[in-house]
């Protein structure tokens, strides 16, 4: 059961737009579904998806549990960086997509983990096995994965923690006139595309560090650092500030004039403690082919 208390500040809204807000990964309409199946009440009562909310109101919501499906193992390229008996860290391949959904459940780096690996945490269940934090199918670059529980939990309070850090690439468009700085801009969803991520006055707190690595005619080579982690941080940060990732089809409407399918932004490196030697470790995941053919077109040009 998931309760929610309603601030005088969100009286106004529907129930179903109110709740699409606070509960990311489900569609409106399956929480428009389930307001209508009597399975979310307002201080007790149930209601109609258009009910407008006063503020103040304790709102109730039936936990929904879907319906696990058996994701199948595949023999599919794995780039393994290292591995020992409670991680694996891999360099995700630009493309791939982390772990099934409802329209992807085959080609996934969890089906090639399940061929791999016969012992990954369940913590997640059999969609996501293993999977401690994702990157978007289009960015390529470095993740750790659990073998076991006691990691994946571990890890997991790093992450939370921001004591196991990363580092991203990217090629952004436009020239950057600060060689460094912090874009600070609450992230939520985006009220006209709830497909996409926007900076919103009711999101959730999101902080972006950036270094200018190369400055090029048109283009910027930056380093991104994370002091939190929300959906698509960095390509709605970038986007929001003039400066969107190159090959972002999501967030950027600039001409892309290079040969890169998908954005051109690459997670780097990743420190983290082991959770059971507690040795710290850092890890790095070379800069794919695409991007470096794309820098050293922009170096040249440069000239």
């Amino acid at each position: 059961m998931k309760i929610f208390q309603v601030e005088i500040e969100e009286r106004g809204q529907r129930l179903d737009v109110y709740l699409d807000k606070k509960i990311s990964d489900k569609s409106r309409s399956h929480i428009q579904k389930i307001i209508s199946e009597g399975k979310v009440t307002v201080d007790g009562r149930t209601v109609k998806p258009s009910y407008k909310l006063i503020g103040g109101e304790n709102i109730s919501v039936e936990e929904i549990e879907s319906v696990d499906v058996e994701y199948l193992p595949e023999n599919l390229p794995l780039n393994i960086i290292y591995e020992d008996s409670d991680i694996i860290v891999v360099n995700k391949a630009r493309g791939m997509t982390v772990h099934p959904a409802e329209t992807v459940k085959s080609g996934t780096l969890v089906n090639a983990l399940l061929f791999y690996c016969k012992d990954l945490s369940g913590i997640n269940g059999v969609k996501r096995p293993g999977i401690v934090h994702r990157l978007d199918k289009d960015t390529s670059g470095v993740m750790v994965v659990a073998k076991n529980d006691f990691a994946h939990v571990d890890l997991a309070e790093q992450i939370k923690n921001k004591t196991a850090t990363r580092t991203y690439l990217a090629i952004v468009h436009g020239i950057f006139e600060d060689d460094a700085g912090i874009i600070s801009g609450a992230i939520g969803r985006d009220k006209f595309d709830r497909k996409k991520m926007a900076v919103t006055a009711d999101g959730k707190k999101a902080v972006t560090e950036f270094k200018v690595l190369e400055r090029f005619k048109k283009f910027t080579y930056v380093e991104c650092k994370l002091q939190t982690g929300r959906t698509h941080q960095i390509r709605v940060h970038m986007a929001e500030i003039g400066h969107p990732v190159l090959g972002d089809e999501k967030y950027s409407a600039r001409k892309n004039p290079f040969e890169i399918i998908g954005q051109a932004l690459h997670s780097h490196t990743l420190s983290l403690t082991h959770p059971t030697t507690h040795e710290r470790m850092n890890f790095i995941a070379p800069l794919p082919d695409d991007m470096e053919k794309i820098l050293k077109y922009l170096r040249e040009d440069n000239r």
